[in-house]
């Protein structure tokens, strides 16, 4: 069962590493927020602007797959999708970078009030996906500054040390293309 202390470090985590990104993103101007490297595949093809998105994308996902694994007995979360966000990837360069950043942070405020409310027995509780395997409501939380870890590195334009876990041993190519 996890520790006040494994939940302090984890939204002191959260905070920490999405605090990063958000200031990192919010340093680029416009045009530096919609260039994406040429030469890039997955994730890492696509602008600062469009990561963003995915980001809020991936936050609503997350929150409902353990909200899936609060309610049922290690559910198969495949299909569960997150609420839509208000700008989607496909929209993101009609977007200010500051519009962005705010559905990024309204994204994770909604999560944080969602641990506000766990007890420490429902951070054991699991839920199953096949890129992931079955992970615990913790370790599905610790995704989240992972997650944002991994697109900092792809907006500086280096390789991130963090390497997602992937149950068939590599990525599935399961990302949009290249959007323009």
């Amino acid at each position: 069962m996890a520790t006040e202390q494994d939940i302090q470090a984890l939204v002191e985590k959260m905070t920490e590493e999405r605090d990063k990104l958000l200031a990192q993103i919010e340093a680029l101007s416009e045009g530096e927020a919609m260039n994406a490297p040429a030469d890039a595949e997955g994730e890492a093809q696509w602008s600062p602007k469009q990561q963003t998105c995915h980001l809020a994308e991936m936050e609503t996902a997350y929150r409902a797959w353990v909200a899936k694994a609060l309610v049922e007995e290690n559910p198969d979360v495949t299909t569960v999708r997150g609420e839509q966000v208000e700008i989607p990837l496909e929209q993101a360069h009609e977007y200010t970078v500051g519009k962005l950043v705010g559905q990024l942070r309204a994204q994770r405020e909604k999560t944080l009030r969602m641990i506000e409310g766990l007890k420490p027995s429902d951070y054991d509780r699991t839920a199953s996906q096949p890129m992931f395997g079955t992970l615990t409501v913790l370790q599905w939380l610790r995704s989240y500054y992972r997650h944002d870890r991994m697109h900092q590195a792809q907006i500086a334009g280096r390789e991130s040390t963090f390497k997602p876990n992937f149950v068939t041993g590599s990525e599935p190519d399961q990302r949009r293309v290249r959007l323009r």
